[in-house]
């Protein structure tokens, strides 16, 4: 996995937090806890950058992904330990489990499900959860 090839990771990937849309949608209950996604709320995927893989407040002049997405796509939103807790420079940011596209068109190397079925998840998803992607 590089940063930019569009590819999901292959592995263990912890859940580490989880945000959301608190404007799109009434509060969800869950054993994580969801903070809600603020409008200067970003992600820096700039390799040149210190803050590589990690949260930014926005505006920020860095490469970064915007949390609050017009599109829908992270209303329910969780960060992966991918690269995050020990982070290499240029292995691949960003890498989350959030709401797919209603044609399911492929992500930049995150998973994606859609919002009914992370909705049904959330019930069971935890500090411990582990995705394995093989």
């Amino acid at each position: 996995k590089r940063e930019g090839d569009g590819a999901t990771p292959v592995g263990r990937l912890e859940l580490l937090s989880g945000r959301r849309r608190a404007d799109r949608g009434s509060a969800v209950a869950a054993p994580v806890p969801l903070r809600p996604i603020r409008a200067d709320d970003g992600w820096c995927d700039d390799v040149a950058d210190g803050r590589y893989n990690r949260p930014v407040r926005l505006p920020c002049r860095a490469s970064h992904e915007d949390l609050r997405r017009e599109d829908g796509l992270y209303d329910l939103v969780f960060v992966l330990d991918w690269n995050v807790r020990r982070r290499s420079i240029g292995r691949g940011s960003a890498i989350f489990l959030h709401c797919a596209r209603d044609d399911f068109a492929p992500t930049a190397g995150c998973i994606a499900l859609r919002l009914a079925d992370l909705r049904r998840l959330l019930p069971r998803l935890g500090r411990r959860t582990v995705l394995i992607v093989g």
